[in-house]
């Protein structure tokens, strides 16, 4: 087995993959260290921490340089978060996500709506992205954003609908798993990952269960995104500020 195919079997329903985002080497190695049996970007944290913002405003290069640092401190499975796949056509989708892939990464997280839009793609385009990335060979956890920015209490059917209707579509063109961020409902959860044909990554967060009731619903991989780099810079802003406080 190797390693894309090792790491796709860490994703198991009611067993449930953590992953405690990263940003670089350091990190990587902190959180390795911790007993992590894989490890993964956060976009949102990488991007910050070069001095840029979320959304592919950081460079290619950039990105691939980092896994590249990451790479030479670990030999756990990493998976690279891609945003929208580094692309305006399929084509160029599969040259950037064939790069990571040539330098070692085994997966992937790709969004199905462009840098800076909140409108999801029509599914047709976005799978083709999926599929292309995919060819490559590596682990592909197709993000859909049908819940970003919906309040729990106006969650329905018909969104659970839509996700699985992605959720169909994605897996045939290829990808390993589905990432739902943001769901703060457990029925919902629940549903998701029922009908799912594909594994189910959620975003943990505050009030959105611990790891063995996501595990209960059918959860098969959990992470933290920005959530880390946020609080590690939160403490480091606390300490400086006690610092320069006190002289």
């Amino acid at each position: 087995m190797d390693k894309v195919e090792a790491f796709r079997a860490l994703h198991v329903p009611g067993k449930p993959l953590i992953l405690y985002n990263i940003w670089d080497a350091g990190s990587a190695r902190a959180v390795a260290d911790a007993g992590a049996k894989a490890i993964a970007t956060g976009s949102y944290g990488v991007a910050e921490a070069n001095g840029f913002r979320d959304g592919e405003t950081l460079p290619l290069e950039i990105v691939l340089e980092n896994l590249k640092r990451i790479l030479s401190v670990t030999d756990l499975p990493v998976t690279l978060d891609m945003e929208a796949g580094y692309g305006d056509t399929p084509e160029e989708v599969a040259a950037s996500v064939s790069k990571a892939r040539a330098m070692g990464a085994v997966g992937i997280n790709m969004e199905d709506r462009l840098p800076g839009e909140t409108a999801l793609l029509p599914i047709e385009i976005a799978a083709e992205r999926f599929a292309a990335a995919a060819a490559t060979g590596i682990h592909v956890n197709a993000r859909t954003d049908v819940y970003r920015g919906k309040d729990p209490a106006d969650y329905s059917q018909a969104m659970i609908d839509e996700t699985l209707e992605r959720a169909r579509v994605y897996a045939v063109a290829g990808v390993g798993s589905l990432f739902v961020p943001f769901l703060g409902d457990h029925p919902t959860i629940r549903a998701i990952c029922e009908g799912s044909p594909l594994p189910v990554n959620v975003l943990w967060g505050p009030g959105r269960g611990t790891h063995a009731e996501l595990a209960a619903l059918g959860v098969a991989r959990i992470s933290y995104g920005h959530g880390p780099w946020a609080a590690a810079m939160n403490w480091l802003k606390q300490q400086a500020e006690a610092v320069f406080k006190d002289g």
